[in-house]
């Protein structure tokens, strides 16, 4: 019994020993497993919520201004109306991307550029999982172009994003297409920061790098204006951030990803790593004194 009391004595004390070992590995494991949550968008400041999936915005923008069936002189308007606040608008001309916004307060206003002859416009809304809201009953703008009908071309920007951003103090870079009209053109770029406004002189159109770097957080109202030799202008409004890291999709939109490390895993296993090593000391014991009362 003497050897069974020693062996008994030796499993105790190293009890702890394994136990705390289990422990700190799966907490190791746990750190080392962060999760991806998506982040709420307001100025100054990131909210983390978890992925959870839900049913895509039931309610959509609409058009307000301008009325459908409206000419416009210029080709440049302003688009307003209202929204599911808090949801990023993107404003769809010809089915062709032509501007975007995030809702604030029920509402949204931005201006695009109008292509020459009939306009067809709606908007989409999309929330923080990129799913689509209802399209907007359609709004018909006609617009007849002086200057396209003198050189026959029409300057126009594009994106593939309709936001994009990246964390305060590191570059954002982003690609715009110029096309169109005649060289030089002359483009200016509002970060909606209160910095300077960037001025490029180009040559000849084709993809532009737009970089720039945001100090503070926040969602920003990008503003990207091109002018050709001949006066014809293009514009088009973007949604900028600098709130995190971004994961950009498909279709030019967002999800910004904060990883956080989920500790309620690791709380619940903890207690029921203790019962069973509780429960297999005992075993063990139970099972020594056997085999000592069998040799004797």
């Amino acid at each position: 019994m003497k050897n069974f009391d020693t062996a008994v004595r030796l499993l105790k004390r190293s009890g702890p020993f394994i136990a705390g070992l289990l422990i700190g590995s799966l907490v190791l494991f746990a750190q080392a497993q962060p999760a991806a949550a998506t982040t709420v968008q307001n100025s100054g400041a990131v909210g983390v919520q978890g992925i959870i999936p839900s049913p895509p915005p039931s309610h959509g923008g609409t058009i307000a201004v301008p009325g459908n069936g409206a000419s416009s002189t210029t080709g440049t308007i302003t688009v307003s109306g209202l929204c599911p606040t808090g949801l990023l608008v993107k404003v769809f001309d010809n089915n062709v991307f032509v501007g975007s916004v995030i809702c604030s307060n029920g509402s949204y206003s931005l201006q695009i550029n109008l292509f020459n002859g009939q306009n067809d416009l709606i908007t989409r809304v999309y929330d923080a999982l990129d799913q689509p809201g209802p399209d907007s009953a359609t709004t018909t703008v006609n617009f007849i172009d002086a200057q396209f009908a003198q050189f026959g071309t029409q300057v126009s920007l594009s994106s593939v994003y309709a936001e994009r951003g990246a964390a305060p103090g590191t570059e954002l870079d982003w690609p715009i297409l110029l096309s169109g009209g005649n060289g030089p053109y002359a483009v200016s770029v509002d970060w909606g920061d209160g910095s300077p406004t960037d001025l490029l002189s180009l040559s000849d159109s084709g993809t532009i790098s737009l970089k720039h770097v945001y100090k503070s957080a926040g969602v920003y109202n990008v503003i990207v204006k091109a002018t050709d030799k001949n006066g014809e202008t293009a514009f088009l409004q973007l949604v900028g951030q600098a709130t995190g890291a971004i994961q950009s999709n498909k279709d030019g939109s967002t999800i910004l990803v904060k990883k956080e490390v989920l500790w309620w895993p690791t709380t619940l296993m903890i207690p029921l790593i203790l019962i069973a090593f509780w429960f297999g000391r005992s075993y063990q014991i139970r099972a020594l004194r056997k085999k000592f009362e069998n040799s004797d």
